[in-house]
């Protein structure tokens, strides 16, 4: 599916209308982004299994916390994917690789967000308790993914092009553009699905 997805942006999609062929960016730009959102999502349920777990079933209790922990790890590294790549979209478009653009503002949040959850566990060394108080900060840090993912940069004007659904709540994307994305959307999820996986078997 990956080959497939990259043969359709590199050899199929048009150049877009303003954007040329830079628009091929966001084909990996907006699933990593997408995708980040879910894996922080993933790790707050786990979390919650956490915190509803007892000692009676401490296996249960240490398996939600590493797929929790994983999770969280595997948003960090989609959502440096993400920065990076519309860094260079910046680059390419606005001339410069950092705007403090509101989109790049928050998702520098997001980043310094999640990168702190990592440093809360690498410095807790008792298991049960760096389990606990992990969970708590998952589920407290994912209530600030929507509002600094979806809200907050809409509260001021950006130079970030328009989501696939604009602001008219219409899909404003080429046939061919709009097949590729969903199929690249599939294929990053399912390759967080896999490495989530993979991690919970280590």
């Amino acid at each position: 599916l990956t080959l497939l997805v990259l043969a359709l942006v590199f050899f199929v999609v048009p150049p877009a209308e303003g954007l040329g062929n830079y628009v091929r960016i966001i084909f990996i730009h907006i699933p990593c982004a997408w995708v980040s959102v879910l894996a922080f999502l993933v790790a707050a349920v786990y979390a919650y299994r956490v915190l509803r777990g007892t000692m009676a079933a401490p296996a249960a209790m240490a398996r939600a916390d590493a797929l929790s922990a994983r999770s969280a790890q595997l948003g960090l590294i989609f959502t440096v994917i993400a920065t990076v790549t519309g860094a260079i979209f910046a680059r390419l478009t606005w001339g410069a690789f950092w705007n403090w653009d509101p989109r790049q503002t928050t998702i520098l949040c997001l980043l310094l967000i999640y990168a702190a959850y990592l440093a809360l566990r690498a410095v807790t060394t008792d298991p049960e308790r760096c389990a606990r108080t992990s969970a708590v900060y998952a589920l407290f840090s994912v209530l600030a993914v929507p509002v600094l993912v979806f809200v907050s940069p809409r509260c001021y004007f950006s130079l970030h092009p328009e989501p696939v659904l604009n602001a008219a709540g219409h899909i404003d994307m080429e046939t061919t553009m709009l097949a590729t994305l969903l199929l690249s959307l599939v294929d990053v999820t399912l390759i967080y699905i896999a490495l989530l996986r993979k991690g919970a078997k280590s």
